[in-house]
């Protein structure tokens, strides 16, 4: 059993024949010549006719076609065949009464003919022709349905190559995880060398100006002026140094665990911090701008922590002229935020903004700002150790949050957290 086109050739019965003569003699003569190899015969009276058949039966092996018809002769009918891609491969052999020129011959195969015989028919000679071209369009059939085959395999492996391009995607997306994980040590490291750092040369230089003054003091016989001078820088590098400790242990402090969680209105946490800095805000005069935030479920404590941090940076790098105008607003992430690449699939998360009319600073900065002990002021203009950012950016990170810095000078900023509204399987790694 032969699979050719689609069709199952069994025996010589399922190779079809079409036979087009305008004389019904000749059309029987044909027949009964090839009738003895069990061919299916299939006949049209004119050129018309076997059109017809054509558009409905596309799979005969060969056509045998008489040149002289009316209407259509042979060479006409066949240039119409060949122009339908279903049909082009099918041999036509051209069968004529006369012995024609040369010219006359090639033309026939320039339309497309493969051969051409002669009337009177020779029966043997017939036959031995149709058995050539019926076996050489069986065995093209044969060639294009293993070229199909051929390509279906092709295919099949493309498919198998893509999958195993897609595992190796994959495996080099774990082994990008991996050393941004690397880099996430790398960097945990970092803040623990400058955390040496500060202890063995920041935290020292308070300490010396305190033996300094106090060595002046000392020296002094009687109380005046200056001596209060002295007073007052022991006292503010004594503070300066107490707050930079505190903000250390804190930083080191920001761990969290499942059963610190809770569902907190974000409203009340910004009211509590805002009223922690009730002073600072009556000394600048700070309007706030607070939209309605969600209930999500964080750690009150070290979200409340967040705000003050973010609210007091607001009321401290204002314009002197300026009165700080702070405000604040969220909404719920509808659409993945190219500055968020890292959001969990089958998470709400919602986006809150605190934004201030402040100095600014340049957007280059902006990652370094989280850096901690990162400056970008003098700390003598601008009070503050350089950690409570760093603390900002630790406690989003333990809620499986993101926060963002967005500025230029003199335009105010804008930082922007995105929280999901329940802790993730991944907040208490």
């Amino acid at each position: 059993m032969e699979h050719v086109n689609g069709y199952e050739f069994n025996s010589k019965s399922d190779i079809k024949i079409l036979v087009v003569d305008d004389r019904e003699d000749n059309l029987f003569a044909i027949e009964t010549i090839l009738e003895k190899d069990n061919y299916t015969i299939v006949k049209a009276n004119s050129g018309r006719a076997a059109l017809k058949i054509l558009l409905k039966e596309h799979d005969f092996s060969l056509i045998l076609m008489d040149v002289q018809m009316p209407e259509l002769n042979g060479f006409e009918t066949a240039t119409i065949i060949y122009e339908r891609d279903k049909l082009r491969d099918i041999p036509i052999i051209f069968i004529t009464a006369q012995n024609y020129e040369e010219e006359y011959v090639f033309r026939g195969y320039k339309m497309g003919g493969v051969d051409y015989i002669y009337k009177p028919i020779n029966p043997d000679l017939l036959r031995a022709k149709v058995g050539v071209f019926v076996e050489l369009y069986t065995k093209n059939q044969q060639l294009v349905f293993h070229q199909k085959k051929l390509i279906t395999a092709n295919l099949a492996l493309q498919k198998e190559i893509e999958e195993r391009k897609a595992s190796e995607e994959k495996i080099r997306s774990l082994n990008e995880q991996l050393v941004e994980n690397n880099n996430h040590l790398k960097i945990v490291n970092e803040d623990l060398d400058r955390f040496a750092y500060v202890a063995s040369h920041d935290l020292q230089e308070p300490l010396r100006k305190i033996m300094v003054f106090s060595d002046k003091i000392l020296s002094k016989q009687n109380e005046d002026e200056e001596t209060n001078k002295y007073f007052q820088k022991i006292i503010e590098s004594s503070r300066r140094m107490q707050a930079l400790i505190n903000d250390l242990l804190s930083f080191s402090k920001q761990s969290v665990s499942p059963a610190d969680f809770k569902d907190v209105d974000l409203n009340i946490l910004i009211r509590e911090a805002i009223t922690e800095l009730e002073i600072e805000v009556e000394k600048t005069g700070a309007e706030f701008e607070i939209g309605k935030l969600p209930v999500i479920c964080v750690v009150p404590v070290l979200m409340r922590q967040v705000f003050y941090n973010l609210i007091s940076n607001a009321l401290k790098f204002r314009k002197n002229s300026v009165n700080p105008v702070v405000k604040i607003n969220a909404e719920r992430v509808k659409e993945r935020d190219n500055r968020f690449p890292m959001l969990l699939d089958n998470y709400k998360y919602y986006k809150i903004a605190i934004s201030d009319n402040g100095i600014g600073f340049d957007p280059q900065y902006t990652k370094d700002i989280f850096i901690v002990f990162k400056r970008l002021n003098n700390y003598h203009e601008f009070k503050g150790s350089g950690v409570g950012l760093s603390i900002c950016k630790k406690i989003v990170e333990n809620h499986n949050g993101f926060i963002i810095a967005e500025s230029r000078i003199d335009e105010g900023s804008t930082f922007t957290l995105v929280l999901p509204e329940r802790p993730t399987s991944t907040s208490f790694n």
